[in-house]
């Protein structure tokens, strides 16, 4: 490097901070229209896919969006609930392999689903480490939540109440972790999957206490019929389902009203899937059946439209700092101005002064675009972190 060239690289390098703000300002106006198209079109895409995979969902008259997230990401705070028996009826029919889903409940942090094991068959879930759950009040977890609290197979969750003061009674449940799920990429990472009867236990729809026909518990009995016996205040409920007590757990009332927030339909083929969305066509049952895709399209769609005024916007804040970048790069020529005289009078021509203040302009752009190009591969890189991080997906 010599000559002009060598002249300009130096006086930048002498200008450090000067030339570190001028990079800077120069590698943001580059990289964030491109950064912010880059993060809404990879985060659209991965909304995309996980609804492009779930052809029907069957919920509760409302919000078709509060469904649809509630049941794909397990992000509605107070989702609307449908009966069991709904599930049951739309089985009865044959047109589609139906998994229920009952995400109301959380543990630290991380939303506590109920669901069946067809759902880790459907969404390719593996297991990293531990097994399968088998039991009433045990659960596998997704891997960021085994990450973040440091759990594995043996340890345990406790679920958090609805409400801080809980006057119905209902006691967290102690759940034992039996396995870690494989990391996936998707909301199923930062999820807690219980059996839905579990879920139900959570909500406190079943229950188990000391078997009151034993000796040992005379002092819970209130009062004992031939065929009945009334339990007092001291009858201890249990806050942990081991094997010693499962068989002690049941449910009051019948299954068919306890509630799920949502039930993914898997019809086999696009006959079946009209045939059941039929079934829910202007039906007066309180229950929709809708395609999530055509959901998150509308949504995506509004998404798309505001990231283009944002994007506007952003067009605009750059020619702006463009302006001033050239504001201060034809100041600091007129403060110069002596050392360009200087130059001329050792035999410097005007095109060698003009090539040096050039080169100073082409490297800081250089050393900007560079910097603007790293940031947009390491976004790319990190989008679907970023993503997941603000979205949850």
């Amino acid at each position: 490097m010599t000559g002009a060239l060598f002249l300009g690289w130096r006086y930048l390098a002498h200008h450090r901070i000067k030339t570190s703000i001028l990079v800077a300002a120069t590698a943001l106006m580059l990289f964030l229209p491109a950064g912010t198209r880059l993060l809404v079109e990879d985060g659209a895409a991965a909304l995309r896919a996980r609804a492009d995979a779930t052809p029907l969902i069957l919920g509760a008259a409302g919000s078709e969006l509060e469904l649809v997230l509630n049941t794909l990401y397990f992000h509605a705070e107070s989702p609307r609930t449908l009966r069991h028996a709904a599930l049951e009826k739309a089985r009865a029919t044959g047109l589609a392999t139906l998994i229920p889903i009952d995400a109301r409940f959380r543990a630290q942090g991380a939303p506590i689903v109920g669901t069946s094991l067809e759902y880790f068959e459907y969404r390719n879930l593996t297991l990293g480490s531990g097994r399968q759950m088998g039991l009433l009040g045990e659960c596998v977890i997704g891997a960021n939540v085994a990450a973040s609290g440091g759990l594995g197979p043996g340890d345990s969750l406790i679920s958090s109440p609805e409400t801080v003061f809980d006057i119905a009674g209902i006691y967290p449940l102690k759940m034992k972790i039996a396995g870690v799920l494989a990391r996936t990429g998707t909301a199923d990472d930062a999820a807690v999957f219980v059996d839905v009867r579990t879920s139900w236990i959570i909500q406190g729809l079943g229950h188990g206490h000391t078997d009151l026909a034993k000796p040992g518990a005379q002092s819970a009995i209130l009062d004992r019929r031939e065929d009945m016996i009334t339990a007092n205040a001291a009858l201890a409920q249990f806050s942990e389902i081991t094997p010693d007590n499962v068989t002690g757990f049941h449910f009051h009332g019948a299954s068919g009203a306890f509630p799920l927030t949502g039930v993914i339909a898997l019809p086999p083929d696009q006959k079946a899937a009209a045939l059941l969305r039929g079934r829910y066509q202007n039906s007066d049952s309180g229950l929709q059946l809708i395609v999530p895709k055509t959901v998150l399209s509308e949504l995506l769609d509004t998404v798309f439209t505001v990231q283009n005024y944002v994007i506007l916007g952003l067009v605009m804040l750059s020619l702006a700092t463009l302006a001033v970048i050239s504001l201060v790069f034809l100041l600091s020529q007129q403060l110069r101005t002596g050392e360009f005289r200087t130059l001329s009078r050792i035999g410097a021509s005007r095109s060698y002064i003009a090539l040096l203040i050039t080169s100073e302009i082409g490297f800081v752009f250089l050393i900007s675009v560079a910097l603007a190009t790293a940031l947009t591969l390491i976004t790319r890189h990190f989008s679907m972190q970023l993503m997941r991080a603000f979205l949850s997906i």
